[in-house]
Formats: structure tokens, C-alpha cells, sequence
């Protein structure tokens, strides 16, 4: 299934994309930001394409008329979040390459994502997670109507093995329809 905005599709991620998605990846100034350590090698973003983008509601962020991923964003329901919600919310994770910074495209990719969940879904609440310090992440929720909902301090992160502060936001599907009238 694919997602389109204006300047935007969002695709399901294909093998072929190891390239483009290690070419972001490798950045220092993105996986941490996000959570996860940069990539090491286009075979290990192979391997992330397979073990972890390749699962339903998460798409490769790309620029209309080109194929080429330049980032990803993901609606995750219910049990399969990385937050304790309900199986009616969903969690959005997303970030991007870093020569696409300050553009307004995430915000604009979020939107269509929200769209998604509450309209074709049917979802109640919709969840996203940054971590402090992360000013790019907390604006592009802000933009979302994402309001904050609670911090969870010190939670200790596997994949970056360290410990941090998290800042959770939340959209209902009531705020969001009173934002869109």
C-alpha cells in the first residue's frame, strides 16, 4: 500500500533500497536521535529491511517522481509499539536524512500517517515518543497537534545501550477532527 502528500509517496520498503537507506543511515546525526545506532554497512540496512521495515505500517519516505527512500516513517498498532497502549492507538516513529532537515517533510508525511490511522484504521489515539535534547522531533509533533503526555525518565535503550529521557505525546482522534474543521 502506498501513501502520497503532495511532494511525498510512502511506500512499503524493497530490497533494493539497502543503498539509499545506508547512505542516511550511516549519519551519526540520525539513528541515535532516533534510538538506534548509525548503520555500519549496506548489508546491515539490508538486513533492517528485512528484519524490521518489512513489517505492515512502515514506509520508505520518498520524494514524488523519485523512488529513492530518503527516510522512513512507521504507524505501529497496538501490542507491536514500543509503548503500552491499547490494540484502537498506534505509535508513529519517523526520522530523515539529514540533507532533507528543516524542509517540512516529516511534518507533511505525519499528517498523511494520521490521516491513515484515524480515517482508514479507525484508531482512537495516536502515540510518539522523542528524546530530550531532540528540538527537530518535538516540533514536527507539535506541528501534528501531538500535545505531550508524560516523561519517562532514564529508560534504558538496547540498541544505543544507553539510558535517556523520553517525552511522550499523544493525538486522540477528537482532537485531531476538531484541529481539521
Amino acid at each position: 500500500m502506498k501513501l502520497e502528500t503532495e511532494r511525498l509517496v510512502l511506500r512499503p520498503w524493497k530490497a533494493t533500497d539497502a543503498k539509499s537507506l545506508y547512505r542516511y543511515a550511516k549519519d551519526e546525526r540520525v539513528g541515535p536521535a532516533a534510538g538506534w545506532p548509525p548503520h555500519r554497512s549496506e548489508a546491515e540496512s539490508a538486513e533492517i529491511i528485512r528484519t524490521v521495515f518489512a513489517q505492515e505500517g512502515v514506509f520508505a519516505v520518498t520524494l514524488r517522481g523519485s523512488d529513492t527512500p530518503i527516510g522512513c516513517i512507521g504507524l505501529i498498532v497496538g501490542s507491536g509499539s514500543n509503548f503500552p497502549i491499547s490494540e484502537q492507538e498506534g505509535e508513529i516513529s519517523y526520522w530523515i536524512g539529514v540533507p532533507f532537515w528543516g524542509r517540512g517533510l516529516i511534518p507533511e508525511a505525519m499528517k498523511e500517517v494520521i490521516r491513515y490511522g484515524f480515517e482508514d484504521l479507525g484508531l482512537s489515539a495516536l502515540w510518539c515518543g522523542y528524546f530530550d535534547g531532540n528540538e527537530k522531533s518535538k516540533r514536527a509533533q507539535e506541528k501534528c497537534g501531538f500535545r505531550w503526555h508524560h516523561t519517562n525518565e532514564e529508560q534504558y535503550f538496547p540498541l544505543t545501550d544507553d539510558r535517556r529521557i523520553e517525552h511522550v505525546s499523544r493525538l486522540t482522534k477528537g482532537e485531531w477532527e476538531n484541529s481539521a474543521m
